[in-house]
């Protein structure tokens, strides 16, 4: 039985198999996205990304360490100095795995791996996004919306306790008869709330 054992062999003996995921991680470093197969590229994931980590705090010790995986200088020094520097406030999760469907010939199912940093799609731009937004935006006449409809929603509570109070032992005994009470209450407040609604935003159009 296999219980536990979560190393992604690839078919591949030890010292290859850590060969080929120490290419393809300095392959990643230095073009920042590579089209693989979707088993290697999870294994290259698990491979990567602690290496990537530990390029966050430049030291000796963890220069030597990321060298003894990668043994690439280039891509080492590369890691260091452009991509620690970009993903420094990330807390993991520098990597994004995308399906790119299967292959001709052997039908692989092939993925795009690459550095979710360096992708400027899917990339978005929160300062940009805060210059663009309009004067008198919608977001005031919602918070005051909701302010004047929880008003509104407490006392029509209030009235429907009341009114609960009052008639409902008269209507209890008729079981038919109470259900209808409430089905009536319940359509008058949302018919008031319908019409509140209507009203503010109105009113806001007019603003």
């Amino acid at each position: 039985m296999r219980h536990g054992k979560k190393v992604i062999h690839l078919g591949r003996k030890t010292a290859h198999r850590k060969s080929m995921l120490s290419n393809m991680a300095c392959s990643l470093i230095e073009h920042k996205r590579i089209n693989t197969t979707v088993t290697k590229a999870k294994a290259l994931k698990q491979f990567v990304e602690p290496i990537i980590t530990k390029a966050k705090s430049d030291t000796t010790h963890n220069r030597r360490l990321v060298f003894s995986s990668l043994r690439d200088k280039i891509a080492v020094s590369e890691l260091f100095r452009d991509i620690a520097a970009k993903v420094g406030e990330r807390p993991g999760g520098y990597t994004r795995i995308i399906k790119l469907g299967n292959r001709l010939g052997d039908n692989a199912d092939m993925a795009l791996i690459e550095l979710v940093d360096f992708n400027e799609v899917y990339k978005t731009d929160e300062k940009e996004k805060k210059k663009t937004r309009r004067r008198g935006g919608k977001s005031n006449v919602k918070i005051v919306e909701t302010t004047v409809i929880e008003d509104e929603v407490a006392e029509i509570l209030a009235d429907l306790h009341t009114e609960l109070y009052i008639y409902g032992p008269i209507y209890k005994k008729r079981k038919n008869a109470f259900n209808d009470l409430k089905g009536a209450i319940k359509e008058r407040v949302y018919n008031r709330i319908k019409d509140l609604r209507t009203k503010l935003l109105k009113q806001s159009k007019l603003n």
